[in-house]
Protein backbone atom coordinates (compact mmCIF):
# COMPACT_ATOMS: atom_id res chain seq x y z
CA UNK A 1 0.00 0.00 0.00
CA UNK A 2 1.06 3.57 -0.60
CA UNK A 3 0.40 7.03 0.83
CA UNK A 4 -0.58 8.07 -2.71
CA UNK A 5 -3.09 5.36 -3.64
CA UNK A 6 -4.87 2.35 -2.20
CA UNK A 7 -5.87 -0.85 -3.97
CA UNK A 8 -8.91 -2.65 -2.57
CA UNK A 9 -9.92 -6.17 -3.54
CA UNK A 10 -8.16 -8.53 -5.92
CA UNK A 11 -7.81 -7.36 -9.53
CA UNK A 12 -8.76 -10.04 -12.05
CA UNK A 13 -7.80 -10.40 -15.68
CA UNK A 14 -10.94 -9.51 -17.61
CA UNK A 15 -12.58 -8.09 -14.48
CA UNK A 16 -13.61 -4.54 -13.60
CA UNK A 17 -11.31 -1.96 -12.01
CA UNK A 18 -13.03 0.94 -10.24
CA UNK A 19 -10.83 4.04 -10.40
CA UNK A 20 -11.57 7.02 -8.14
CA UNK A 21 -9.28 10.03 -8.37
CA UNK A 22 -11.08 11.98 -5.63
CA UNK A 23 -11.87 9.28 -3.07
CA UNK A 24 -10.02 10.81 -0.09
CA UNK A 25 -9.89 14.05 1.87
CA UNK A 26 -6.60 13.13 3.56
CA UNK A 27 -3.98 15.85 3.92
CA UNK A 28 -0.51 14.61 4.93
CA UNK A 29 0.71 15.96 8.26
CA UNK A 30 3.59 17.86 6.66
CA UNK A 31 1.29 19.83 4.31
CA UNK A 32 -0.60 22.84 5.69
CA UNK A 33 -3.28 24.01 3.27
CA UNK A 34 -4.23 26.95 5.48
CA UNK A 35 -8.01 26.43 5.15
CA UNK A 36 -10.88 25.83 7.56
CA UNK A 37 -10.80 22.08 8.35
CA UNK A 38 -14.57 21.94 7.76
CA UNK A 39 -13.91 22.50 4.06
CA UNK A 40 -12.25 19.09 3.93
CA UNK A 41 -15.70 17.51 4.31
CA UNK A 42 -17.02 19.30 1.22
CA UNK A 43 -16.87 18.53 -2.49
CA UNK A 44 -13.94 20.87 -3.03
CA UNK A 45 -11.84 18.35 -1.09
CA UNK A 46 -13.44 14.97 -1.86
CA UNK A 47 -15.99 13.21 -4.04
CA UNK A 48 -18.44 12.32 -1.28
CA UNK A 49 -19.47 8.66 -1.19
CA UNK A 50 -17.26 7.23 -3.90
CA UNK A 51 -14.69 5.65 -1.57
CA UNK A 52 -17.42 3.66 0.15
CA UNK A 53 -19.14 2.61 -3.08
CA UNK A 54 -15.81 1.53 -4.52
CA UNK A 55 -14.97 -0.44 -1.38
CA UNK A 56 -18.30 -2.26 -1.54
CA UNK A 57 -17.75 -3.14 -5.19
CA UNK A 58 -14.24 -4.37 -4.40
CA UNK A 59 -15.79 -7.01 -2.15
CA UNK A 60 -17.36 -8.62 -5.22
CA UNK A 61 -15.56 -11.26 -7.24
CA UNK A 62 -13.99 -9.79 -10.33
CA UNK A 63 -13.92 -6.24 -8.96
CA UNK A 64 -11.11 -4.18 -7.45
CA UNK A 65 -10.87 -0.49 -6.59
CA UNK A 66 -7.92 1.83 -7.20
CA UNK A 67 -8.35 5.03 -5.20
CA UNK A 68 -6.26 8.15 -4.72
CA UNK A 69 -5.31 8.41 -1.05
CA UNK A 70 -4.95 12.20 -0.76
CA UNK A 71 -7.37 15.07 -1.16
CA UNK A 72 -7.77 16.76 -4.51
CA UNK A 73 -6.75 19.93 -2.65
CA UNK A 74 -3.32 18.42 -2.04
CA UNK A 75 -3.01 17.29 -5.65
CA UNK A 76 -5.78 16.76 -8.17
CA UNK A 77 -4.64 13.72 -10.12
CA UNK A 78 -7.49 14.13 -12.62
CA UNK A 79 -5.84 17.24 -14.09
CA UNK A 80 -2.86 17.54 -16.38
CA UNK A 81 0.22 18.01 -14.22
CA UNK A 82 0.85 21.48 -15.64
CA UNK A 83 -2.80 22.59 -15.26
CA UNK A 84 -3.42 25.21 -12.53
CA UNK A 85 -6.02 22.92 -10.95
CA UNK A 86 -3.52 20.13 -10.30
CA UNK A 87 -2.34 22.14 -7.29
CA UNK A 88 -5.16 24.63 -6.96
CA UNK A 89 -4.51 27.98 -5.31
CA UNK A 90 -8.28 28.48 -4.92
CA UNK A 91 -11.35 26.26 -5.05
CA UNK A 92 -15.07 26.96 -4.82
CA UNK A 93 -14.38 30.57 -3.90
CA UNK A 94 -11.89 29.71 -1.13
CA UNK A 95 -8.20 30.63 -1.28
CA UNK A 96 -5.78 27.81 -0.47
CA UNK A 97 -2.68 29.58 0.92
CA UNK A 98 -0.72 26.36 1.32
CA UNK A 99 -0.88 25.79 -2.42
CA UNK A 100 0.63 29.14 -3.35
CA UNK A 101 3.96 27.53 -4.10
CA UNK A 102 7.19 28.36 -5.84
CA UNK A 103 7.84 26.65 -9.17
CA UNK A 104 10.19 24.21 -7.44
CA UNK A 105 7.80 23.45 -4.59
CA UNK A 106 4.92 22.87 -7.00
CA UNK A 107 7.07 20.51 -9.05
CA UNK A 108 7.93 18.63 -5.86
CA UNK A 109 4.22 18.29 -4.99
CA UNK A 110 3.49 16.89 -8.44
CA UNK A 111 6.44 14.51 -8.19
CA UNK A 112 5.29 13.29 -4.78
CA UNK A 113 1.64 12.58 -5.64
CA UNK A 114 0.60 13.00 -9.27
CA UNK A 115 3.45 11.13 -10.93
CA UNK A 116 3.42 8.02 -8.68
CA UNK A 117 -0.37 7.77 -8.76
CA UNK A 118 -0.42 7.59 -12.53
CA UNK A 119 2.64 5.34 -12.69
CA UNK A 120 0.98 2.90 -10.29
CA UNK A 121 -2.32 2.96 -12.18
CA UNK A 122 -0.54 2.33 -15.47
CA UNK A 123 1.39 -0.57 -13.95
CA UNK A 124 -1.78 -2.06 -12.49
CA UNK A 125 -3.64 -1.90 -15.79
CA UNK A 126 -0.70 -3.44 -17.64
CA UNK A 127 -0.25 -6.21 -15.08
CA UNK A 128 -3.91 -7.25 -14.85
CA UNK A 129 -5.85 -5.87 -17.82
CA UNK A 130 -9.53 -5.41 -16.97
CA UNK A 131 -12.44 -5.84 -19.35
CA UNK A 132 -13.74 -2.46 -18.21
CA UNK A 133 -12.52 0.50 -16.17
CA UNK A 134 -15.21 2.18 -14.09
CA UNK A 135 -14.19 5.80 -13.50
CA UNK A 136 -16.24 6.74 -10.44
CA UNK A 137 -16.90 10.31 -9.28
CA UNK A 138 -19.69 12.22 -7.55
CA UNK A 139 -21.20 15.67 -8.10
CA UNK A 140 -23.00 18.24 -5.98
CA UNK A 141 -26.82 18.38 -6.06
CA UNK A 142 -26.67 22.10 -6.95
CA UNK A 143 -24.04 24.69 -7.75
CA UNK A 144 -23.44 27.46 -5.21
CA UNK A 145 -23.92 29.94 -8.02
CA UNK A 146 -27.31 28.53 -9.03
CA UNK A 147 -30.35 27.71 -6.89
CA UNK A 148 -31.75 25.29 -9.46
CA UNK A 149 -31.08 21.70 -8.36
CA UNK A 150 -29.40 19.33 -10.79
CA UNK A 151 -32.05 16.80 -11.87
CA UNK A 152 -29.75 13.93 -12.79
CA UNK A 153 -29.18 11.16 -10.26
CA UNK A 154 -26.26 9.95 -12.33
CA UNK A 155 -24.27 11.23 -15.26
CA UNK A 156 -22.32 9.30 -17.88
CA UNK A 157 -19.18 11.05 -19.11
CA UNK A 158 -16.77 10.29 -21.94
CA UNK A 159 -14.46 11.99 -24.38
CA UNK A 160 -14.05 10.32 -27.78
CA UNK A 161 -14.67 6.71 -26.76
CA UNK A 162 -18.38 6.32 -25.99
CA UNK A 163 -18.63 2.54 -26.40
CA UNK A 164 -19.43 1.79 -22.77
CA UNK A 165 -21.46 4.97 -22.32
CA UNK A 166 -23.90 4.03 -25.10
CA UNK A 167 -24.47 0.65 -23.45
CA UNK A 168 -24.76 2.02 -19.93
CA UNK A 169 -27.22 4.86 -20.48
CA UNK A 170 -30.25 2.67 -21.32
CA UNK A 171 -29.32 0.26 -18.53
CA UNK A 172 -29.27 3.09 -15.99
CA UNK A 173 -32.59 4.39 -17.28
CA UNK A 174 -34.03 0.87 -16.96
CA UNK A 175 -33.04 1.00 -13.28
CA UNK A 176 -35.53 3.87 -12.93
CA UNK A 177 -32.84 6.53 -12.74
CA UNK A 178 -32.64 10.00 -14.22
CA UNK A 179 -29.41 9.58 -16.17
CA UNK A 180 -27.61 12.42 -17.93
CA UNK A 181 -25.58 12.03 -21.09
CA UNK A 182 -22.50 14.26 -20.58
CA UNK A 183 -24.15 15.80 -17.50
CA UNK A 184 -23.62 17.67 -15.22
CA UNK A 185 -20.60 18.52 -17.39
CA UNK A 186 -18.92 17.04 -20.42
CA UNK A 187 -16.22 14.41 -20.27
CA UNK A 188 -14.66 16.18 -23.22
CA UNK A 189 -13.61 18.89 -20.75
CA UNK A 190 -12.49 16.97 -17.65
CA UNK A 191 -11.34 13.43 -18.38
CA UNK A 192 -7.59 13.42 -17.79
CA UNK A 193 -7.15 10.08 -16.03
CA UNK A 194 -9.33 8.21 -18.51
CA UNK A 195 -7.82 10.07 -21.47
CA UNK A 196 -4.39 8.94 -20.34
CA UNK A 197 -5.02 5.38 -19.22
CA UNK A 198 -8.09 4.32 -21.20
CA UNK A 199 -8.61 6.33 -24.39
CA UNK A 200 -4.90 6.57 -25.21
CA UNK A 201 -4.53 2.81 -24.75
CA UNK A 202 -7.81 1.69 -26.36
CA UNK A 203 -9.14 0.36 -23.06
CA UNK A 204 -12.94 0.49 -22.61
CA UNK A 205 -14.10 2.63 -19.72
CA UNK A 206 -17.31 3.92 -18.22
CA UNK A 207 -17.25 7.37 -16.65
CA UNK A 208 -19.89 7.63 -13.92
CA UNK A 209 -20.82 10.68 -11.82
CA UNK A 210 -23.32 9.99 -9.00
CA UNK A 211 -25.16 12.87 -7.37
CA UNK A 212 -23.84 13.12 -3.84
CA UNK A 213 -27.15 13.00 -1.99
CA UNK A 214 -27.64 9.56 -3.56
CA UNK A 215 -24.54 8.16 -1.81
CA UNK A 216 -24.24 10.31 1.31
CA UNK A 217 -25.13 7.47 3.69
CA UNK A 218 -24.55 3.73 4.01
CA UNK A 219 -27.94 2.77 2.56
CA UNK A 220 -27.39 4.87 -0.56
CA UNK A 221 -23.86 3.56 -0.97
CA UNK A 222 -25.06 -0.04 -0.76
CA UNK A 223 -27.86 0.65 -3.25
CA UNK A 224 -25.48 2.19 -5.75
CA UNK A 225 -22.92 -0.58 -5.36
CA UNK A 226 -25.68 -3.01 -6.36
CA UNK A 227 -26.73 -0.87 -9.32
CA UNK A 228 -23.17 -0.46 -10.58
CA UNK A 229 -22.47 -4.15 -10.08
CA UNK A 230 -25.36 -5.02 -12.39
CA UNK A 231 -24.75 -2.28 -14.94
CA UNK A 232 -20.99 -2.63 -15.29
CA UNK A 233 -21.16 -6.42 -15.57
CA UNK A 234 -23.76 -6.07 -18.32
CA UNK A 235 -21.66 -3.46 -20.12
CA UNK A 236 -18.49 -5.55 -19.88
CA UNK A 237 -20.29 -8.62 -21.24
CA UNK A 238 -21.73 -6.71 -24.19
CA UNK A 239 -18.39 -5.12 -24.98
CA UNK A 240 -16.90 -8.61 -25.17
CA UNK A 241 -19.46 -9.92 -27.63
Amino acid sequence: MSDVFRLLGTPRFGGILVVSDHASNHVPADIALGIDPQLLTEHMAIDIGVAEVGALLAQRAGFAAFQCAVSRLVCDVNREEDAPGAVAEASDGHAIPGNMLSVAARAARIARFHAPYHAALAAQLDAVPPALILSLHSFTPALRTCDKPRPWQVGVLYNEDDRAARLALPLLTAEGLVAGDQEPYSGKLLNYTMNRHAEAEGRPYLGIEIRQDEIADAAGQARWAEILFRVTNAVALRLGE
